[in-house]
């Protein structure tokens, strides 16, 4: 079975270039998928100083660095990540397929 990765939009690729830049050397993003939420699982974004484990993925594109953990790749799997700036605020969004529900903010989800 393969397994269909998570992308990155081009504006996610530079909000997370622009955040990591101001930090240590050697900083991640680390997107992960956890119980909880209004609707069941709930997105997690943490700044990290630690070496990618052996089973995360590795999103990589300039200066922009994302991990995601093994675990969470299973609800994450074809998924877009991307950062929206709208009338509504700026966020980060994941595009996933894989959720039947979610709520109005887009933070939490449901399989």
């Amino acid at each position: 079975m393969q397994v269909e990765s998570v992308t990155l939009s081009d504006s996610a690729v530079r909000r997370i270039s622009r955040i990591l830049s101001k930090e240590p050397e050697g900083t991640s993003l680390r997107v992960s998928v956890e119980g909880g939420g209004c609707s069941g699982f709930q997105y997690k974004y943490d700044l990290v100083r630690e070496a990618p484990a052996d089973e995360d993925l590795v999103l990589a594109s300039g200066e922009a660095k994302v991990l995601i953990d093994s675990i969470s790749l299973q609800y994450l799997e074809g998924s877009q990540i991307d950062f929206v700036d709208d009338l509504m605020g700026q966020s980060f969004q994941i595009r996933n397929p894989n959720a039947t529900a979610s709520c109005g903010c887009g933070t939490s989800f449901s399989i």
